[in-house]
């Protein structure tokens, strides 16, 4: 890994803009319909028990990444197929955030241009980027999660001027009680986005101040959680339950509803510039870390020189990976949080941490005993 530090308040803004990513674009925990706010608050306390994990591992070995403590708790031929899995698995997720807004920039923006080319510009910028090193995308978000938060507090303010919104259309809470609720927290909202933070595993030894690393997790959860549910609260409470399920990206016909003064409407551009930048975060750092972790893994001394490589292998996987869109978030719903996520979110992590907490209790005892 590089030799590189970053602070507690940058580790902040890079878990917010992530976790915020491509959450945002989606009809998230729909199918717990109005109460799909609570699914997601839901999914948040869940993730912080997962947090939770992934910071115990990182207090047992402060200084190493996944890569490498993996073979320390499994032993080398073991870990090191543990280490390999997680590499794919970052590649895998980082090419399905590339689809994820190659799909949203070409379907809403440029419908003349070829998904190939938004993925292939996206990638580029991704590149970059990794071959600056985490320093400086920790610097860029600082920057840009000002303007993120600007465009959200008066996306928020126009909301609410223009009138739109209809809190009848957010009643009766738990229609149907809380099993569709937790359920849709338990098989969706945990593993995406919540549990996805498992990337941060890679990123936690960069921070220079390791006591903070706990309550700057959870924090940034936690506003990440409850913007998240305002903002399907009020996809709901503006469009409406069948209007959202039914809407590819319900934010952005959220901000269409807005007309304040008959004058100030069709504020797209204001959704495309926050989603872009939740985007470019997103892959950026998923494909940061699938470039540490090879380096790591293969003892190469120049992470940087695997930036391209990777990178076309992340632009091919995002165009194979599905055949059309409306396939890309079925398998999204149906097949990757069961059969990818829960591995690398949870399964894998808790036994890490188990071997881990009896290895380090045994070493304990044979110092005392010495």
């Amino acid at each position: 890994m590089e030799k590189a530090k970053i602070s507690a308040y940058q580790l902040f803004v890079l878990i917010v803009l992530f976790e915020l990513g491509s959450a945002m674009l989606i009809p998230l925990a729909i199918e717990a319909k109005q109460d799909a706010w609570l699914a997601i608050l839901i999914g948040m306390a869940a993730g912080f028990c997962l947090f939770l994990v992934y910071y115990s591992l990182y207090a047992y070995y402060p200084d190493t990444p996944p890569t490498d403590y993996a073979q320390k708790i499994m032993g080398t031929v073991l870990g090191r197929m543990i280490a390999f899995l997680y590499v794919l698995y970052f590649v895998y997720l980082s090419a399905r955030v590339v689809r994820d807004f190659g799909e949203m920039l070409v379907i809403v923006f440029y419908p003349e241009t070829p998904l190939f080319i938004m993925n292939a510009l996206m990638v580029l910028v991704a590149v970059y980027t990794v071959r600056k090193g985490i320093e400086v995308l920790a610097r860029t978000g600082e920057l840009l999660f000002v303007l993120v938060s600007l465009l959200a507090i008066s996306g928020l303010f126009l909301i609410v001027v223009a009138g739109i919104i209809e809190i009848s259309n957010l009643q009766p809470v738990l229609e149907e009680g809380m099993k569709p609720v937790i359920k849709t927290a338990f098989t969706q909202t945990l593993y995406f986005p919540f549990g996805e933070i498992v990337v941060f595993m890679m990123i936690l030894p960069y921070l220079n101040q390791p006591k903070k690393a706990k309550r700057t997790g959870l924090l940034a959860l936690g506003i990440s959680g409850v913007t998240l549910a305002l903002i399907m609260a009020l996809n709901t409470s503006v469009l409406g339950v069948a209007t959202v399920e039914r809407s590819l990206f319900p934010l952005l016909s959220t901000i269409q509803a807005i007309e304040v003064a008959g004058f100030l409407e069709r504020l797209d551009v204001s959704f495309m510039v926050a989603s872009v930048i939740g985007g470019f975060f997103k892959i950026t750092l998923f494909f940061y870390v699938s470039v540490a972790g090879t380096a790591s893994l293969f003892k190469i001394k120049e992470p940087t020189q695997l930036a391209y490589p990777l990178g076309v292998v992340i632009l091919l996987l995002s165009m194979m990976i599905a055949s059309n869109f409306t396939e890309h978030l079925q398998e999204g719903v149906d097949i990757v949080p069961l059969y990818v996520h829960f591995p690398f979110q949870v399964m894998i992590p808790v036994i890490l941490l188990i071997i881990a907490f009896f290895k380090k209790g045994k070493q304990n005892d044979q110092a005392i005993n010495k």
